[in-house]
């Protein structure tokens, strides 16, 4: 069964936690996509995944590759999984794919910040429950460990 986490982001930045949240999922093994909303999105978090820690580096590419399939992490705005990715992640109000079923994980991360974005992750959250999908909220700690909140 396909689970759905939602990640709500409070005094922590996206760049902050997707880096950390996509080397644990490679250290699992799993393949990973990542989808955002717009192209420029994309541009900025490849940009960011080469340079978010001088010790550590993140395989990955963008939609746009043409060795798109070859990449462990790949970026894009569409719903396809050219990658084979078993975790899809949705970040900056990407849409829950139609084939959100297929994946083994599907984790969603919200702005705690901004009231649209966590009004969208409340809707998100309905379908998810709706569509019969296991479904947990994280919430980081004072210290910043994920604590499940429900």
């Amino acid at each position: 069964m396909t689970e759905v986490l939602f990640y709500h982001l409070k005094g922590q930045t996206l760049e902050q936690v997707l880096p950390s949240l996509l080397q644990k999922s490679l250290e699992r093994g799993w393949r990973v996509v990542v989808q955002a909303s717009s192209d420029e999105r994309i541009d900025v978090l490849d940009a960011h995944l080469w340079t978010w820690r001088d010790d550590t580096f993140l395989p990955h590419g963008t939609w746009r590759d043409s060795e798109a399939s070859e990449h462990p992490i790949l970026l894009t705005v569409n719903e396809e999984n050219p990658n084979g990715a078993g975790v899809r992640f949705l970040v900056e109000g990407a849409g829950m794919s139609g084939n959100a079923a297929s994946y083994h994980r599907v984790v969603l991360l919200f702005d705690g910040e901004d009231p649209e974005a966590v009004e969208t992750a409340r809707a998100r959250w309905s379908e998810a429950k709706a569509a019969g999908f296991e479904v947990t909220y994280w919430q980081a700690d004072e210290k910043g460990r994920w604590q499940r909140q429900a």
